[in-house]
């Protein structure tokens, strides 16, 4: 990896001004609101940041493309007590990547000490050791990957009371669903269940993709709930990496809204909403942390049933309950993880609000920025997408709790359930599929005579 550390330009210059949040000049046409509900104008953003004079510094990395490495960089970035103020990802077609950042809160005059700190950071990154099966050894069978992970059996935790590895013979593969960077998800069945078959590629097998693996592995098996996408089994030796789950027909959350142009009403709202809820609360009960919560990775079954799904990046919670690594996708992540501070549980309450905010509007969070300056807005001016005039009040009130900047302010999952239940007992629909609560139609009824 190289990396290149500009001169110093200084902000009052614009020599790099600050990301603009989108191309309107008023956060009020993006549909953003300030977290305290105040709508501030981009140009006073950038007016009251131009004031203030601060040394900027562009670093510019070139190295071979991998998965989770703009989030690797930023990590890397902040552990140095740098902040982004842009960033720019080029991908080769050949697997190179080249990103670019411009970044204040270096205040030592020598740009080469920068430089020097970063390479060591990077040195370190780049040769720490990560676990490797204990059944492998110098001797063992079969090729490297090139990532210095061994062709052997993924190494799963294990209390000896499970048995999860698929017998490839019963494994039948079907049509492709859906294809992403790092792997494939196939419609097949296993003993003549219908399942959902998710394949690693060889080629994209890493030090980090194969702890991943085995931490997803790790939690699946342990969890069962309704509304948990159940875990089936999984095939562990290398390069043959496949988790295998129920298939859930009605597709994803994000594609009902977004692809398929579809839209929930009120009550449906509540209904998904609850049922998200109740497999957020069943995981947090048993100190998993998703840490990745988002429509993309909320699924539909025949009967529309929702279950949360894809961990990935999911965790479960240490002796200390809090977590400190960036990871997650940037228009759900909450301010603290962003910020790469400790945080717990409550980091997946914000990211709820943020999908239950995507339920009311049918829109895609922050669509008018970047994720990265949708990063920034959220950090630097609590920004938050603005709420439908005609969002129910309690709805309201629960997203300004669930999206608290303090993680302390916000609710449990439990105290969430509690609030959807009651608030879906309330609201009723009228023929004309107006939303009223109970006592809202009493009134419209008395009006009426």
């Amino acid at each position: 990896m190289e990396t290149v550390a500009s001169n110093n330009h200084v902000a009052s210059q614009m020599a790099h001004p600050p990301p603009a949040f989108g191309s309107s000049s008023n956060l009020e046409a993006l549909g953003l609101e300030t977290n305290e509900g105040d709508v501030r104008s981009t140009n006073d953003i950038d007016h009251s940041v131009h004031l203030i004079s601060r040394p900027m510094h562009e670093i510019t990395f070139a190295t071979i493309d991998k998965p989770k490495l703009l989030s690797q960089l930023t990590c890397l970035l902040a552990e140095l007590g740098l902040d982004i103020q842009e960033a720019h990802a080029f991908s080769t077609i050949d697997g190179y990547s080249l990103d670019v950042f411009v970044v204040t809160g270096w205040h030592l005059e020598s740009t080469e000490q920068l430089q020097g700190k970063l390479l060591q950071k990077f040195h370190n990154a780049e040769t720490r050791a990560w676990p490797v099966s204990s059944s492998s050894s110098p001797s063992s069978e079969g090729p490297q990957d090139g990532q210095g992970v061994p062709s052997t059996s993924v190494e799963i935790p294990t209390d000896g009371a499970d048995v999860w590895e698929i017998d490839l013979k019963l494994l039948k593969f079907g049509s492709k669903v859906a294809s992403g960077s790092n792997g494939d998800l196939y419609r097949g069945t296993y003993c003549n269940q219908d399942v959902a078959i998710k394949i690693v590629r060889p080629e994209r097998i890493s030090a980090d993709m194969y702890r991943d693996f085995a931490q997803e592995v790790y939690i699946m098996r342990k969890v069962r709930h309704r509304n948990v996408v159940q875990f089936i089994g999984a095939c562990t030796r290398q390069p043959t990496l496949y988790i295998v789950t129920d298939f859930m027909s009605g597709g994803s959350v994000y594609d009902y809204l977004h692809k398929n142009n579809n839209a929930f009403k009120l009550p449906e709202i509540l209904k998904v909403a609850t049922d998200i809820s109740k497999g957020m609360n069943y995981l947090h009960q048993n100190n998993i942390i998703h840490r990745d919560l988002k429509t993309a990775n909320l699924l539909m079954d025949e009967n529309r049933v929702v279950k949360v799904a894809d961990f990935g990046v999911a965790r479960v919670k240490d002796q200390s309950g809090v977590m400190t690594a960036e990871t997650g996708t940037y228009r759900w992540m909450a301010p603290e993880v962003l910020e790469h501070k400790p945080y717990d549980h409550k980091a997946d309450v914000f990211s709820f609000a943020i999908v239950l905010w995507e339920l009311l509007t049918g829109k895609i969070p922050y669509e008018y920025l970047t994720p990265l300056q949708a990063a920034i807005g959220v950090v630097q001016k609590g920004i938050r997408p603005m709420l439908p005039k005609d969002t129910h009040p309690k709805l309201i009130e629960l997203l300004q709790k669930c999206w608290h900047r303090d993680p302390a302010e916000r609710p449990d999952f439990s105290e969430i359930l509690e609030i959807l239940q009651k608030l879906s007992k309330e609201v009723r629909t009228d023929p004309e599929g107006r939303h009223k609560t109970r006592s809202g139609f009493l009134a419209a009824l008395k009006r009426s005579h």
